[in-house]
């Protein structure tokens, strides 16, 4: 008989990823049950989990003492006694969680002969490098712009949307492969690209509109190409890393062209506005020789200390994509100060760990022991597995890991407890799960 390693986190007690006393399996292979799990049925395989590099994340963590510098790397990037992440996600040049609004070259410079990351070097470069140390090797890189420089643009600035003009795709293009092969140069993994970040809104910080027809003809015309010709096919191209609200129709007119399609190795999602999981899970029905990977989310409206809600939805939706065909999970900012920020228009945010900078405090929110029912246990190179659950009060996800050992997921957000029975190959466990809790059963 098996016995089921369990960790537990639970509202209202002391239990943070606190591993508990396992419980033995028995052989049952009659009675009904509420969590039915099988390796019948495979399906994808996970990439990662991990968070982003933000000028305001490596900002903040510079402002604290090295000490808890070192703690908060090692809290995400320690592959047994932090989260284990093994991936991550850095803005090509500025974004809304930088100091300002910044390229890497000269206004007006069209041919790029200024480009130089040399503002990365301060606090973005040096944090993805300890935390590689932390880790022990590369961390996997997602790349995403959140506008073309303001004078390729035809709002003339970086903030309040505007579109990228003509004249400047192949210059804008060419951009991506220079940010690419510097940070390669610093022996940085970059290993894939976002075309633009949430190209449907106009923010009030950097952004730029695409919409799906000329996202399309960018990436067929002059971004794919350009990242072949130089050298680059390999770095995986990632469309619309927006909101799953419109994910369907927007992926399709890009996917649905041969041309285009050929370029792009995936779709990337958002978690604001939608919780509509099944649109995400039809992108792959209908495109399954693509991938998807969740490419951001936070909760919003500036830090929420000591917050339980905040957990729950990060489960709630990692739980829902993952049963729907993302294969990778990034968080948002890795770090943020007391504030929720800094940010330099105010669009201020949570994160899992909020760095105090007045007190030298790190303070973990609920999110950062939620994320790690996943990230700890569900390992790259883990295939999910099919789960029939039949209670409506949990949700739950399953994967086998390459050391064939078995991690599923359970939510409760029910205020009581949950009773449960969960059989594997002929043998039952049966537990309980308190109320507002997430435990992660591994076999």
């Amino acid at each position: 008989m098996k016995n089921v390693q369990v960790t537990l986190t639970a509202k209202d007690t002391e239990n943070r990823l606190s591993k508990k006393a396992s419980i033995p399996m028995v052989k049952d292979t009659e009675s009904s049950v509420d969590i039915e799990l099988s390796t019948d049925e495979m399906y994808q395989e996970i990439i990662g989990f991990g968070g982003a590099f933000t000028e305001a994340a490596a900002y903040t963590l510079d402002q604290m003492s090295e000490e808890k510098r070192q703690e908060a790397l090692k809290s995400y990037f320690d592959q047994e006694n932090g989260l284990g992440y093994t991936i991550g996600r850095v803005a090509i040049h500025s974004c809304d969680f930088a100091l300002e609004n910044y390229t890497y070259i000269e206004e007006g410079d069209k041919e790029l002969s200024t480009f130089t990351i040399e503002r990365d070097y301060k606090w973005v470069i040096p944090m993805i490098k300890d935390a590689m140390e932390i880790k022990g090797g590369d961390i996997e890189l997602l790349a995403s712009p959140w506008s073309p420089p303001a004078f390729m643009k035809t709002n003339n600035e970086m903030n309040h949307g505007g579109k990228l003009l003509p004249e400047y795709r192949d210059a804008w293009a060419m951009y991506y492969t220079k940010f690419v092969k510097a940070y390669q140069q610093e022996g940085l993994n970059v290993t894939a690209i976002t075309v633009q970040n949430e190209p449907a809104a106009v923010q009030v910080w950097d952004s730029c509109i695409y919409t799906a027809e000329e996202e399309r003809d960018f990436v067929k015309n002059h971004l794919g190409p350009i990242m072949e010709q130089e050298g680059l096919r390999d770095i995986n191209i990632i469309i619309w890393d927006h909101n799953r609200d419109i994910v369907l129709e927007r992926a399709s007119t890009v996917l649905s062209d041969p041309e285009a399609a050929k370029y792009v190795w995936g779709t990337g999602i958002h978690w604001y506005v939608s919780e509509d999981f099944a649109q995400v899970g039809e992108v792959h029905n209908r495109f399954p020789d693509k991938h998807i990977l969740f490419t951001e989310g936070c909760q919003e409206g500036g830090v929420k200390l000591g917050e339980w809600f905040t957990g729950e939805r990060y489960a709630r939706n990692m739980i829902g994509d993952l049963n729907n065909w993302v294969e990778g999970y990034l968080d948002w900012n890795l770090v943020l100060n007391e504030e929720g920020g800094p940010n330099h228009v105010q669009n201020l945010c949570d994160a899992p760990i909020i760095a105090d900078t007045r007190t030298n405090e790190l303070h973990y929110n609920s999110s950062y022991y939620y994320i790690g029912h996943f990230s700890k246990f569900i390992r790259p190179g883990a295939v999910r597995i099919n789960v029939s659950n039949h209670n409506e009060n949990l949700k739950t996800t399953a994967f086998l890991n390459k050391d064939g050992s078995v991690a599923t997921v359970v939510l409760n957000e029910t205020d009581e407890t949950v009773p449960f029975k969960m059989r594997f190959k002929g043998e039952l466990v049966e537990t309980e799960l308190p109320a507002h809790a997430i435990a992660t059963y591994v076999i």
